[in-house]
């Protein structure tokens, strides 16, 4: 017995070996061939092996026995929230474009088919899907799940949904009704929580209410006692790039369904943004507005403040719209939003997360979510300072106002060098295997240095990186 499996585990040995020989040869001859070789192989990993009931989570160990999103995860959940789900179904689609390669369509279906499960009764999603139910399962239009009925728009939970629902209806011909119903319900309802100045909430359960349109002004009250909106979640919010996630989708429905409600309801985005940039000396955006356009508290570390952060993705999105519509008033915010930016900058050429209303200091929260303007004890959890991507929005700008077409993403790296490097890290079981090293996660699992998962994040970065590198070798 000791001498079979010795011998079995020789053979194995020797077929590893090969293939990886194999992989190498037919990568130094024939890049193309070798990325879809490896598209294949780790489609059909992801697929057949880390997929459950048709959907994914954040991570995985290397043996597939655990599984993370924010937090552990069983069998029987699935997220939505990307990098789960959708974010995979759509790198999926993404390799069936470059290939033609049914079985990429296939993993593709099987995710929206779970997402198709997981649509709330007021037509969006939440972060997870429950397939055993439970009191913390939504309210599923399919009659499972819980009470749960609040569909979010926060982190990209429900646009990155319809993306993938969308995409999919039309790479299907249109001919999965259950998709295309789910697809088109959910848009519908979009579009309902939508409010009269083009904003949209953080999350809705039906349909919101008319309210005045008016310009975004400073609080005429003390900010730091009052003024604080138990459900802030009901407000206007930009919080966390929605705008911008917002705005992809409702072109994407544009382009699949070519329904001019999308484009409209595109363009009020666009109008809302230029309502909500605030008059000066801080002429950017905030992460949430009350109904009388002042901004608000959201969570408790939430100050009402201009946000670095946030104002970015707003330059980002009105530069979007502006190019899809046609439109040049989206443009006209932004200059004097960069200027002001640049003028804002931190020591290390960051911006801050929060600038104090009016004053503009750097606005910063203690461990125990006291306001000061001291960085050195803030709770690790969230982002006080970000990336300043100022350059970058600067030129797509100058782009857009001179009517060049918009610059491949910097971070989809499609260089022979990169996409060589992708072919080889796949093992021979059609796995990205990382070790962890200490790095950030989202979700933040507490892995132990050394640690070696799968992470969906670098499964769609991979694939998405070579199904552009194969577009591009047939134009």
């Amino acid at each position: 017995m000791r001498t079979q499996r010795r011998c079995g585990a020789v053979r194995l040995f020797v077929v590893v070996a090969l293939v990886s020989r194999a992989v190498a040869a037919d990568t130094a001859h024939n890049v193309p061939a070798a990325a879809r070789a490896t598209l294949g192989r780790a489609i059909d990993f992801y697929h057949h092996r880390a997929a459950s009931h048709g959907g994914y989570v954040y991570y995985y160990s290397d043996d597939l026995s655990q599984r993370w999103g924010e937090g552990r995860a069983s069998a029987d959940t699935i997220f939505v929230q990307p990098p789960g789900t959708p974010s995979v179904g759509l790198a999926y689609l993404k390799a069936y474009e470059a290939t033609g390669e049914q079985t990429a369509l296939e993993a593709a279906r099987a995710a929206a088919e779970a997402l198709v499960y997981g649509q709330l009764q007021s037509g969006g999603w939440t972060q997870v899907i429950q397939f055993a139910g439970g009191k913390k399962a939504g309210r599923y239009r399919n009659g499972h799940g819980g009470s749960w009925n609040a569909s979010s728009l926060d982190d990209g939970q429900t646009q990155s949904a319809l993306k993938l629902l969308a995409l999919a209806d039309r790479a299907l011909e249109f001919k999965h009704a259950a998709i295309h119903e789910a697809a088109r319900y959910g848009f519908d309802a979009l579009l309902k929580a939508q409010f009269p100045n083009g904003a949209f909430p953080q999350v809705w359960t039906g349909p919101v209410e008319s309210r005045p349109i008016v310009r975004a002004h400073y609080p005429d009250y003390d900010w730091r006692a009052e003024g604080r909106v138990k459900n802030y979640w009901d407000q206007y919010t930009l919080n966390d790039g929605l705008a911008g996630t917002v705005a992809e989708t409702l072109i994407v429905a544009d382009g699949v369904y070519d329904d001019p409600r999308y484009r409209g309801a595109l363009a009020r985005l666009g109008d809302f943004l230029l309502l909500a940039q605030m008059p000066e000396p801080q002429p950017a955006w905030c992460q949430q507005y009350s109904a009388e356009m002042a901004p608000i508290w959201a969570r408790k570390f939430e100050p009402p403040a201009v946000s670095g952060w946030e104002s970015q993705d707003a330059i980002r999105t009105l530069i979007t719209i502006a190019r899809y519509t046609g439109e040049q008033k989206y443009l006209a915010p932004i200059p004097r939003a960069l200027e002001y930016l640049r003028g804002s900058l931190l020591a290390d050429g960051r911006v801050a997360r929060f600038y104090e209303l009016r004053t503009n200091t750097p606005l910063y929260m203690t461990a125990d979510y006291q306001l000061t303007y001291d960085d050195r004890d803030v709770p690790p959890h969230y982002g006080w300072k970000q990336p300043a991507l100022l350059d970058e929005l600067e030129q797509a700008y100058r782009d857009a106002r001179d009517g060049k077409p918009p610059a491949l993403p910097a971070k989809l790296d499609i260089s022979e060098a990169r996409i060589r490097e992708i072919i080889e890290q796949l093992d021979p079981q059609g796995r990205w295997v990382s070790t962890y090293a200490g790095e950030r996660l989202v979700g933040q699992p507490k892995f132990a240095p050394g640690f070696r998962y799968i992470s969906s994040e670098i499964f769609c970065r991979n694939v998405e990186a070579i199904g552009e590198y194969l577009s591009q070798q047939q134009r």
